[in-house]
């Protein structure tokens, strides 16, 4: 067999089978019409992997609903972020800000259809990506997107259906699998964006370059660096104004802290290798590495009101705070990270119709946390102002044995498509404690000085430790196809974890062509996502502002094994189970409009959250001076209905081509029972039920005449609820719809050299301010589904050759 046959055998076959996915071939983007014409181009032409092992599938043919965005759509929104960008892009997919929220400030949060973060399974290459070490808000562990280099991308699939039989742990929402470049070429991009109040500048630089290896394979690499300065949306906090005017003869900052994006510096580079070993055999490895620092601010410390801090006391005679931050500290919170992804593999076929497929993968996130400006008041004069408070690690290890066989059965005419394999992976979670004065308990504690670095406490030596689990997995998928009008699947995993026992979920996946260019889906799949290492053992402590006493206080999360957690009512973390059925129409013309409408409901079960927070039992030792205590918890169900509206349409217009695209979600989730459907959690049964949009959508409308290229999109979210998260008498206040306008333009200077100048919320809008959080100097919500920072201009200049 020729080279170049049997490599295009593999490239369109070998990377379409792996326990998670595998890596997509090129194909072309011509339909077929009823008539047997060539179709003019749609969206939904697009030859894809995800969501089908199957190498012959098209968009329009899937199964499933599958979302493939090009890399002209993410170069269409000018974030290095990729979680922006999916958050621009797919209309159920929800990213927030959260200036202020520890952690969650660098690594936020990221929904698909209204779940939760570590309910969406994300991919590179088709491979499993690692989870962030990070622990959010009600302990979800996603993967951090932030981590993947937009520029390193080649395309994006994201299939929006239930599919842990197919995939395994953390697939109940659907599946984002990234696609990385293997052309060859070099583009190098330097851009530049600030917000129109005049801070948060971002200084963006990426290049990439390709090299095809004769006839023996490819070679791409990555290199991308984005250095973005702080923005402030902030009024000076009514105490602050109160302290300063009671003491005159200082001069408070204004304002005393900032909420905002943080400071952030990024580094990330990568690569993609595939080479052929032999006719039979090819080689393929890819890597991506990512540095970060940041810096944002935490609650100001108000020496009037800040008792735990600032008092003197007879066990530091002479020792006064105050002499050191007279007028008040606000802490900054550091956050250095480090993220590891790396895949080796090999590929080939035992004859043409049986195919294999081995590989291996190693991920890391570390998470280094630091404090500056603050004190361990219990210290006194021998506490540092600056502390290391600890390292998170989340490490993961995966190998797969995947294979794929064309069968041809006598009473079909097409070959039914049989995909099986088997996966182990580990994970290991480590937490590094911090410096002793970050978590000390010194001398003035007995006085009533608070003890930890006061802003965020280390990780004390209780805390630290390494945890892992081990699951191994078996699964077989096969496509049917019945003649020229229906289609089926069927998909089963078997898994089993150290930690807690075996699982087993299917799927059943159903098409009918009503036409050749009209078709019904529809898809039921039982699903679950286990509880990760991080979540079964370890503890944390934070801290916070009360919005009505202006008081700090201390939470301590607990592990469910913890002693005193299950004197509260803790019990073993068991995973999360899911229920998913859809039903979808999706169609295309000549006339070049295309789409799909599927509306779906998942039924969760076993749901994982914190509990409510529980006052320290009378007698129980409490060094760290919790002010309340909780625990996660399977303790409630969900029912998550929705639609999800995609439409496509493209035209020549005048000398031009026109291209108009709908993508509208809407998605309603209401908490069935549990603990959260009672007084005394009221906050997480708002939080699951109202704190997203129920409705998100976008229209976008791009020109490419000439050399110009015009662009301009519309994005709208519907209301949310908000709440305080005060540590006892949360305040609700909902926030109304919002609407953008963006808009840009580009200019192709000649074969080599391109500009593109445009603006995010073109009319600079803001939403409702935040009324029940004025009292922290805050004027929007930290918490809303969008930006909050204004218009952001931003210009871009791309070298290609």
């Amino acid at each position: 067999m020729h080279r170049s046959k049997l490599s295009r055998s593999i490239l369109l076959a070998l990377g379409l089978v792996s326990a998670g996915g595998a890596i997509a071939a090129d194909a072309g983007t011509a339909g077929t019409s009823s008539s047997g014409n060539a179709a003019a181009p749609t969206q939904l032409d697009a030859m894809l992997v995800t969501g089908t092992r199957a190498s012959n599938r098209t968009q329009f043919e899937t199964l499933a609903p599958v979302d493939v965005f090009t890399k002209q759509d993410i170069q269409s929104v000018d974030s290095t972020d990729l979680k922006d960008v999916l958050a621009q892009l797919v209309p159920s997919f929800v990213v927030q800000r959260l200036p202020m929220a520890d952690g969650q400030v660098f690594v936020r949060p990221a929904t698909l259809r209204g779940l939760s973060p570590d309910q969406t399974l994300v991919l590179v290459n088709g491979r499993r990506f690692h989870r962030s070490a990070l622990l959010g808000n009600r302990g979800a562990q996603a993967a951090d997107l932030a981590q993947i280099p937009t520029s390193a991308i080649k395309r994006i699939e994201v299939l929006r259906d239930g599919a842990s039989a197919q995939y395994g742990s953390d697939a109940i929402a659907g599946v984002i699998n990234i696609i990385l470049e293997d052309s060859p070429g070099t583009e190098i991009t330097a851009g530049y964006s600030q917000y129109a109040q005049g801070d948060g500048g971002s200084r963006d630089f990426s290049a990439r370059t390709g090299w095809a290896l004769g006839d023996y394979g490819s070679l791409a690499l990555f290199a991308e660096s984005s250095n973005s300065d702080a923005t402030s949306r902030t009024r000076q906090r009514p105490d602050a104004i109160a302290f300063q005017a009671a003491h005159p003869e200082l001069d408070v900052p204004n304002p005393v802290q900032r909420w905002g994006q943080p400071e952030l510096e990024s580094r990330r580079v990568g690569f993609n290798l595939k080479a052929n070993a032999s006719d039979t055999l090819e080689l393929y490895a890819f890597g991506l590495y990512s540095h970060s620092d940041g810096v944002s601010d935490f609650n100001w410390r108000n020496p009037d009101t800040t008792t735990g801090a600032y008092r003197t006391t007879s066990i530091f005679p002479g020792w006064n705070l105050r002499s050191l931050y007279p007028v008040g500290f606000s802490p900054q919170y550091g956050n250095t990270q480090n993220d590891l992804q790396l895949v080796a593999g090999l590929r080939g076929e035992i004859t043409p119709k049986l195919r294999w497929d081995l590989s291996a993968s190693y991920g890391r996130n570390a998470i280094d946390y630091s404090l500056d400006n603050s004190i361990n008041a219990s210290l006194g004069p021998d506490s540092p102002t600056s502390f290391d408070l600890g390292r998170l690690t989340q490490t993961e290890k995966n190998a797969n044995a995947d294979f794929n066989y064309e069968w041809d059965v006598a009473a079909l005419s097409k070959p039914v498509n049989v995909a099986f394999g088997a996966e182990f992976r580990q994970e290991t979670y480590q937490v590094r404690a911090g410096d002793p004065a970050s978590y000390a308990v010194g001398r003035g504690a007995a006085a009533g000085l608070e003890a930890n670095s006061n802003g965020a406490p280390g990780f004390s030596a209780s805390q630290a430790g390494q945890w892992s689990q081990r699951s191994k997995a078996a699964y077989v998928d096969m496509e049917v196809p019945l003649g020229e009008r229906w289609s089926i699947g069927a998909a089963g995993r078997y898994e089993d974890f150290s930690s807690f026992g075996s699982t087993l979920d299917g799927k059943l996946s159903a098409r009918f062509a009503i036409t050749p260019d009209v078709a019904l889906r529809g898809t039921l799949s039982t699903g679950f996502r286990a509880p990760t290492p991080a979540q079964l053992n370890t503890t944390s402590t934070t801290q916070g502002l009360d919005t009505r006493t202006l008081q700090i206080f201390t939470s301590g999360r607990l592990s469910p094994s913890d002693p005193l957690a299950q004197l509260l009512g803790a019990k073993p973390l068991t995973p999360e189970e899911s229920r998913t059925a859809s039903l979808g129409l999706t169609w295309r013309t000549d006339l070049g409009l295309s789409g799909s409408v599927d509306v779906y409901r998942i039924t969760l079960s076993d749901r994982f959250s914190q509990s409510a927070g529980f006052a320290i039992p009378a007698g129980t030792p409490n060094p760290l001076g919790y002010t309340s205590v909780n625990y996660f918890t399977n303790d409630f169900d969900t029912t998550t209905t929705g639609v999800d509206v995609v439409g496509n349409y493209l035209r020549d217009l005048g000398a031009g081509r026109m291209t108009l695209t709908l993508a509208y979600n809407y998605n309603q989730t209401r908490v069935d029972n549990g603990s959260t459907s009672v007084a005394t959690n009221e906050t997480q049964r708002v939080l699951f039920e109202d704190r997203l949009p129920e409705h998100k959508g976008s229209f976008t409308g791009s020109w490419d005449i000439g050399a110009w290229s015009l662009m301009a999109r519309v994005r709208y979210y519907g209301k949310w609820t908000d709440s305080t998260g005060n540590a006892t008498g949360d305040i609700y206040q909902q926030f109304g719809a919002m609407t953008f306008l963006d808009l840009a333009v580009g200019y192709r200077i000649n074969e080599h050299h391109s500009l593109r100048v445009g603006a995010d919320n073109v009319f600079d809008r803001y939403p409702d301010e935040a009324t029940f959080q004025a009292s922290r100097g805050l004027i929007y919500s930290r918490n809303a589904p969008y930006d909050t920072d204004g218009a952001n201009v931003y210009a871009q200049y791309r070298l290609t050759f």
